[in-house]
């Protein structure tokens, strides 16, 4: 089974300034939950419970998220507040959480690899949490991802089909469609021109790696913009093995983005109102 999830959470979030000057990206709310949680609690879904979290300078307010606070607590103890720690204590109680830090910006693929100390040799996923996922009709993105590893038992990559005009800010991949959501890669470009794409399928943030990628991370050269691509990584892993893209089943949103950050507060909001509709009905 998978139980360790890796979260590359080192970036600046420099879209979001002057809000992430001294607040991690990660830490932003949608509603009331900051966007890392929303992470953490499709990794738990997924059946994993190891957290390895890879953070930088100005990101200690993502220790002290998962970790007890003693005044706060005591503060709202047996008041009506109280419930809402609930869903993060829960977290703080399944999950073991395990920090190290990447000391320079060298790409998510350098990201990655300073999280060899904390996977060791055994398959892990990768979540970034500025990518928030939803799937109202079922399981979470990373739990439909295990079930393809369980099944094909190599390196997985989730992928949306996006507007060619924008292929240029994404990883994208192309291969033989082995299914209608499954697709063996043999290409993967990290932000192609989108005259020279081979496709129109974008990575987002979620991965299943075998820990073989940590050594061909290491043998990577940086690429695009001087960092060392976690694509170029992949796609070495794709010539020596098996890569798989799967279309994931349920909705994504770019919180690293204004608009995409708006977006998933108006979506959760909705969604959050019509749950207290339902609920009222019902009682």
């Amino acid at each position: 089974m998978i139980k360790k999830c890796l979260f590359p959470a080192a970036g600046y979030g420099t879209r979001f300034l002057p809000a992430t000057k001294a607040m991690p990206k990660e830490m932003l709310p949608i509603m009331a939950k900051p966007l890392i949680q929303y992470g953490v609690e499709e990794a738990v879904e997924a059946g994993m419970d190891i957290m390895a979290i890879i953070t930088g300078r100005g990101k200690r307010a993502i220790e002290d998220h998962f970790d007890v606070s003693f005044e706060l607590e005591h503060q709202i103890y047996g008041t009506p507040k109280e419930y809402l720690l609930h869903e993060i204590r829960d977290l703080i109680n399944k999950c073991t959480f395990t920090y190290t830090r990447q000391i320079e910006m060298k790409g998510l693929g350098d990201a990655i690899y300073k999280g060899r100390v904390l996977i060791g040799d055994e398959p892990f996923a990768v979540l970034l949490a500025d990518d928030l996922c939803t799937n109202e009709e079922g399981e979470g993105i990373l739990a439909q991802m295990v079930k393809v590893y369980n099944k094909y038992r190599c390196s997985i990559v989730a992928v949306q089909e996006v507007p060619m005009d924008q292929v240029d800010k994404y990883g994208v991949v192309a291969g033989k469609s082995i299914d209608t959501d499954l697709i063996m890669v043999d290409t993967m470009v990290e932000k192609p021109d989108p005259k020279e794409a081979p496709s129109n399928l974008a990575i987002i943030g979620r991965y299943i790696l075998t820990p073989d990628i940590f050594d061909l991370i290491k043998e990577t050269k940086p690429g695009k913009g001087g960092e060392i691509q976690i694509t170029d990584a992949l796609m070495a892993q794709a010539k020596k093995g098996m890569v798989m893209a799967y279309k994931f089943k349920g909705r994504r949103f770019d919180c690293g983005s204004i608009d995409g950050f708006v977006e998933a507060t108006n979506y959760f909001y909705e969604h959050s109102k019509r749950n207290d509709e339902k609920e009222k009905k019902q009682k």
